[in-house]
């Protein structure tokens, strides 16, 4: 619906090859375009007056309304078509319709290239079109399988390959959440999805944030006491007002003042672009905007970044791996065994009590003992041993009972396996706890 008026006869063209694409869902296509198709004619001079206005604003009213547009359907089959220029991005993204089998338009995406962004060559631009239509599209397309279509083949070799740039990598990275497969079609079958690189109708990246900045410095009153001052002084060694925008010199350059409350979402921003590292992030935003402690905000962003925190390499010990008991279906194959206590004394000075658990039945004994020593605990075992016999293997907690070569040699001889869970982790020997 934003789709600029036609200036010359190539503009005619290239607004024609987005709707000619959907004429097969456009009842009377050539008789509500004649009078654009007039202007491509030999010897034909180019007047854009009401009659071809007319046209103009009547086929953008059906590209934007059934048929030619249909809802999204999340069982239906999915493409998504991207094209680039050095002027911008732009994408469709097409779905099967139920009714006709025929691939309709759900969403129209373009935007314009930053100063950064057309310095790009042509194969790297192809790839960030891909990138800029799955942020925009990603609502529909996460969780279902669907197809890229463009015109670029390297795009779809290279993507194949191992041996990529670090910036190519990045951009595979985020397509790793994808299920996609990529189709290469020839650029005369693309002209739907090159009108919209060619007049991107989206406002820069760039000029969005510098209209924020703008908004946000004019609600804080300490820029707007700078402000007030340099009006009326009218010149200043450290600021300069230009369009409205407070900057500060340093060095020779002019560095756009961020309000406080704009700071840390612009680091943000500039950080989920790269997650790089203090030094190299910084050096990106002192160019150009003005932070106080720049470092110690880029530092503290850094730290709370969750990406930046699962892929970075713990310098410390590394954690272990966990190593859980395998589980018996058998009867008396694996006991449980701990003390509880010191309770208060018996006649016969009874203290302690040693709980042993079968892993199995669940079924508990309890042998009261006048000390945790190995001794006891053995004396015990034995009783045990004379009506269920000897465990497979025992399973402890390491107090000094259990710690012992006095028991870890009763284990040995009697060919019982001892188990000892880890230090302060109760819950691995939570059973018996």
């Amino acid at each position: 619906m934003n789709f600029p008026e036609p200036k010359c006869t190539k503009d005619i063209k290239s607004y024609l090859g987005l709707t000619r694409y959907f004429r097969k869902f456009i009842p009377h296509y050539s008789a509500i375009a004649k009078p654009l198709s007039d202007l491509l004619k030999k010897d034909s001079n180019f007047r854009f007056g009401l009659k071809e206005r007319e046209s103009f604003n009547e086929l953008k009213q059906i590209l934007s309304k059934e048929p030619v547009l249909c809802l999204y359907n999340p069982k239906s089959e999915t493409e998504i078509h991207t094209d680039a220029s050095i002027d911008g991005f732009g994408a469709c993204l097409f779905q099967k319709s139920i009714v006709d089998n025929q691939l309709h338009p759900v969403y129209y995406m373009s935007r314009n290239t930053s100063d950064t962004e057309r310095k790009y060559s042509s194969y790297e631009l192809e790839v960030m079109a891909v990138i800029e239509a799955l942020k925009k599209f990603r609502p529909y397309v996460l969780g279902i399988p669907f197809k890229i279509v463009t015109d670029c083949i390297a795009f779809k070799q290279i993507m194949s390959k191992k041996d990529i740039s670090s910036k190519i990598a990045r951009w595979a990275l985020m397509l790793e959440e994808y299920d996609y497969v990529i189709q290469h079609r020839q650029g005369t079958r693309m002209r739907h999805v090159d009108a919209l690189n060619r007049i991107p109708v989206c406002m820069i990246i760039q000029d969005s944030l510098t209209l924020q900045i703008l908004k946000a410095q004019n609600s804080d009153e300490n820029i707007k006491a700078i402000k007030d001052l340099l009006k009326i002084k009218n010149q200043n060694d450290d600021y300069i007002i230009k369009g409205d925008l407070l900057y500060k010199s340093i060095k020779g350059n002019d560095l756009l003042v961020v309000p406080e409350d704009m700071q840390m979402s612009l680091i943000k921003r500039a950080h989920e672009k790269g997650h790089f590292s203090v030094k190299r992030k910084e050096d990106h935003l002192i160019n150009e905007f003005y932070i106080p402690k720049l470092k110690q905000k880029i530092e503290n962003c850094i730290s709370n970044c969750i990406t930046c925190i699962l892929a970075s390499r713990k310098q410390s010990k590394q954690e272990g791996e966990l190593h859980p008991i395998p589980k018996v279906e058998l009867p008396l194959d694996t006991y449980h065994v701990d003390h509880l206590g010191p309770l208060e004394s018996t006649n016969k000075n009874y203290k302690h009590i040693l709980c042993v658990i079968d892993s199995f039945t669940k079924f508990v004994w309890l042998y009261q003992t006048k000390s945790t020593s190995s001794q006891e605990v053995i004396s015990k075992l034995e009783l045990q041993k004379s009506v269920f016999g000897n465990p497979r293997r025992i399973i402890s907690d390491k107090c000094s009972a259990f710690n012992s070569k006095e028991f870890d040699d009763y284990c040995s001889s009697e060919s019982i396996q001892h188990l000892s869970v880890t230090t302060c982790l109760p819950r691995a020997n939570r059973q018996i706890e």
